[in-house]
């Protein structure tokens, strides 16, 4: 229904007594006046009320200690990473710069921004509608003019809360965005520096095909010279073509695996693989010991986490909107017109029957929040998930990196041997071959289990949140 506060026409003094005339614009602000301390009133007793639950952050299991801690030692040698930059945790100053790359030039990180500029928009749209709106335009009122044109004034009075709980939704969903860039950060800087790590292996192996394959080379040389002499068979050179050939083969595509991991990097940073390059190194990177901490302190480390359990906050405060929508509105307006002087009216409203709708809308809303409390609470197990699997995959590929190293070094042992037994005439050249294709093979299986031990620190690192750390949010119980 629509209660209009009117003022009474002018009169003039032929028409109604002396001083009438003056009295019609105190009238006119009396009037308003009267209907802005009632909009007050309201408004007050608007403030106190705000229907829907107050959030509150569900419980979900939380152990006391890391099942797996216990088997990574970490005494002595640990080392937490370091804020905004965990990747310094590995000492390469070109790894360095190719991570820090990530955060300002990468495309994907970029679209997850602008969603976060959105989702802040959002709130300010929200935030709003709290305010009275101003314009100018056509006027209505109840007068004998229908119609008039000044200055008007509108506003909803917020009588059930659902303006702030729209607010408050909106704001956790900002809040979740932002979460959800800072999980893409993290994962994209955490792909980049595995792929560098597995560049730097391709270097490495390099290193060990060429040599191989110059031994190889010079094996084949040989025989085809004996062969040619009458001394060796045709199997013979076939045999060593083989054993040369072998190498070379995998030199090419190391040589072609290094490259693409180049080219992703390019496209990592944001930069056309044509106009990007990283000169070859050794592989140096060593495996840190990073602590784990108390599995408490994963739900404020991990992004993802974050942005679950704001997402949770959203759809909570989304039932008090629902629910808000099935009571009745108030809306105030005012103005001045040209012909007809102040106005004011309140519109009031109550929808009495919609089918069903509105009560749907609030059982989908408590749907929707069971929804996001289930997801939150798989996403912390899943976070602890791979916390323990991260760091049983340390100790146990910690102890197969032992055993691969004293391979390796009595696979360079037995290359030394044999080279001073073929000097000295003991051996052939047939012996030396083998065993520089032992050498190879143990040092290509030792650079693959250091490279997979770095990629295991990257993912436990990862699983721990990248040492991020979410902005100070205020009490989720308070009604904002």
């Amino acid at each position: 229904m629509n209660a209009g506060f009117r003022c009474p026409p002018r009169r003039g003094i032929a028409g109604g007594r002396p001083g009438a005339a003056a009295e019609g614009p105190r009238s006119h602000a009396g009037t308003l006046l009267r209907t802005l301390l009632v909009a007050g009133a309201v408004a007050l007793l608007a403030a106190c009320a705000a229907v829907g639950p107050n959030y509150v952050r569900p419980p979900t299991p939380v152990p006391a200690a890391y099942k797996e801690a216990g088997a990574q030692d970490v005494r002595g040698s640990a080392t937490a990473p370091a804020a905004g930059s965990w990747w310094a945790i590995y000492g390469d100053p070109a790894l360095d710069a190719l991570a820090a790359q990530v955060k300002v030039d990468n495309q994907t990180l970029a679209a997850a921004a602008a969603r976060v500029r959105g989702a802040q928009a959002l709130v300010k749209a929200a935030g709003g509608a709290a305010l009275p709106s101003v314009g100018a335009g056509t006027l209505k009122s109840g007068r004998r003019t229908e119609n008039d044109f000044g200055i008007w004034d509108s506003w909803e009075l917020d009588l059930w809360g659902r303006i702030r709980r729209n607010i408050e939704a909106h704001r956790a969903a900002a809040k979740a965005s932002e979460a959800d860039l800072a999980a893409a950060t993290l994962s994209m800087q955490a792909q980049l520096v595995q792929s560098y790590f597995a560049l730097r292996e391709e270097d490495a192996a390099i290193a060990l095909l060429q040599h191989a394959a110059e031994v190889g080379d010079k094996w084949h040389r040989m025989v085809a010279n004996q062969y040619a002499q009458g001394v060796a068979s045709s199997a013979d050179v076939a045999q060593a073509l083989l054993r040369s050939s072998t190498p070379q083969l995998q030199l090419a595509d190391a040589r072609a695996s290094r490259a693409q991991f180049e080219h992703a990097i390019a496209v990592m940073i944001g930069k056309p693989p044509a106009e990007f390059s990283i000169a070859p190194a050794p592989f140096a990177s060593q495996v840190p010991a990073i602590p784990a901490g108390v599995p408490a302190a994963l739900l404020e480390r991990r992004p993802d986490v974050v942005a679950s359990e704001r997402r949770m906050a959203a759809a909570s405060a989304r039932i008090g909107v629902s629910k808000a929508e099935t009571l009745p509105s108030i809306n105030l307006a005012a103005g001045i017109g040209v012909l007809e002087g102040p106005t004011a009216t309140a519109d009031i409203r109550a929808l009495l029957f919609a089918g069903g709708r509105l009560d749907a809308q609030v059982d989908y809303a408590d749907a929707t929040y069971a929804e996001a409390i289930a997801n939150y609470r798989q996403t912390v197990l899943v976070a602890y998930r791979e916390v323990e699997d991260s760091l049983v995959a340390t100790s146990a590929l910690g102890n197969a990196a032992e055993l691969q190293a004293r391979a390796a070094a009595a696979a360079k042992e037995s290359d030394r041997v044999t080279r001073n037994q073929y000097r000295e005439g003991v051996a052939d050249y047939a012996a030396v071959v083998d065993a520089a294709r032992a050498v190879l093979d143990a040092g290509r299986a030792e650079l693959q289990l250091r490279r997979r031990r770095l990629d295991v620190s990257v993912n436990l690192i990862k699983a721990l949140g990248g040492a991020w750390q979410p902005a100070v949010e205020p009490d989720p119980r308070a009604v904002r």
